[in-house]
């Protein structure tokens, strides 16, 4: 028998999951627009969205992070009610399988029935001690799941951006063992590909170029991961400075009364140093 434990909020959360589900179904019937939406219709919407959120979360606003949640979450809405009506499964089976799964991928703190393992340290013979460990042992029991992966890395889709795709793959990877003794020995090989990009370039060969670059942004990621920074967050924190300190040289720029190709290299490094020192 399952067990829970204690939900804060439970008679408000699940009102508002009911409010959620009338105001959908409504719409799904009496709105055009909604009634006419397929999984392909809104599957770039959908993608839209999950972009918005992580826009969001690098920001860090609450209330754009609460918005943007709402917004995916009633992508997922849609994808049940087209699959209710095409008698496949509706919401419940969903949350259902949601748990299957997670029941089973957490043999540490759940029994096989989804009663909560009560003794600390027993852990139903699956013993783990931090979240290493746990990842270690999700990939151990995915293996095991009944229509689940084939292999470790089958299921990293296809269409992930190539920057999450590569972590992904290393961090999966390293959950079944193969990955550096030491994070230390990483630079080594980041040396290396460096070294081979430089050559390819002064060979002016652009595709082993392009491929040496590649093998140089993965052991750039490797190392990212190594030492615990996610380089898609990383990255697109740096995005974020480049745009306000480009856009500041723009702008003063235009307040000079110049067109901002008018200005000299050397007048728009002073300008962007302005900017660095405003700390934008």
């Amino acid at each position: 028998m399952e067990q829970h434990l204690d939900v804060p909020n439970i008679e408000k959360k699940t009102a508002a999951w009911k409010r959620a589900l009338g105001v959908m179904q409504t719409l799904r019937k009496d709105c055009p627009w909604d009634a006419k939406q397929t999984n392909e219709s809104i599957r770039q919407n959908s993608i839209e969205e999950m972009y918005e959120l992580a826009e969001a979360l690098i920001k860090g606003d609450p209330q754009e992070i609460k918005k943007e949640c709402g917004d995916v979450m009633e992508q997922l809405f849609f994808y049940c009610m087209f699959a209710e009506e095409a008698g496949q499964f509706d919401m419940g089976d969903m949350l259902n399988a949601m748990c299957d799964k997670l029941v089973f991928r957490h043999p540490h703190v759940f029994n096989p029935d989804g009663s909560l393992i009560s003794q600390v340290g027993a852990r139903g013979g699956a013993e783990v001690q931090n979240a290493d460990e746990v990842s270690k042992l999700w990939e151990t029991v995915k293996q095991k799941e009944k229509d689940g992966n084939k292999t470790i890395l089958s299921g990293i889709p296809s269409s992930l951006p190539a920057l999450i795709k590569a972590y992904r793959m290393q961090d999966k990877a390293r959950n079944a063992g193969f990955d550096w003794q030491k994070r230390e020995d990483v630079w080594q090989k980041v040396k290396e590909e460096i070294g081979e990009f430089e050559a390819e370039v002064g060979n002016m060969d652009a595709d082993k170029a392009e491929r040496e670059f590649g093998d140089l942004l993965f052991s750039l990621i490797n190392a990212a991961r190594l030492y615990k920074i996610k380089p898609d967050n990383a990255l697109e924190k740096t995005n974020q400075k480049f745009q306000r300190r480009f856009t500041y040289v723009e702008e003063q720029a235009k307040a000079q009364g110049h067109m901002l190709n008018d200005l000299t290299l050397e007048q728009m490094d002073a300008l962007w140093d302005e900017a660095k020192a405003k700390g934008l």
